[in-house]
């Protein structure tokens, strides 16, 4: 299902990445938004009806909003609980942690196997 979620919400991305791409500019951005009434007036005054590509912009984002908080949703309830790093941290022996490290209870032999001090070079 998350796999699923996934590919729908890749699929809406570059939809509408390419459907606001294709929109023509307004003006100025945010320039023209602050900046003198004229841009400003035309942003928010009575606008006639929307062009198909600005109709098309708003669903592709109210899809991507909710399939990225579906996926979110399901990831969590996938995982479980949440767990702070030290718990995880703790959880990890330290031979995950460090290879070549100790585990707890295990002593460190000079000499032994797999140290680099093999003896030859004792005096």
């Amino acid at each position: 299902m998350i796999t699923f979620l996934t590919v729908i919400h890749l699929l809406v991305c570059i939809l509408l990445m390419v459907s606001i791409l294709l929109q023509s500019s307004k003006g100025g951005g945010l320039a023209g938004m602050f900046g003198g009434g004229g841009a400003a007036m035309g942003m928010f005054g009575g606008r006639g009806a929307a062009s198909f590509l600005s109709k098309v912009t708003m669903w592709l984002g109210i899809s991507f909003a909710v399939t990225s908080m579906t996926i979110a949703i399901l990831r969590s309830r996938q995982a479980g609980p949440p767990k702070s790093v030290i718990e995880e941290v703790r959880e990890q022996s330290p031979a995950d942690i460090l290879p070549g490290a100790a585990s707890p209870g295990e002593e460190i032999i000079p000499g032994a196997e797999g140290s680099e001090n093999t003896g030859e070079n004792q005096q």
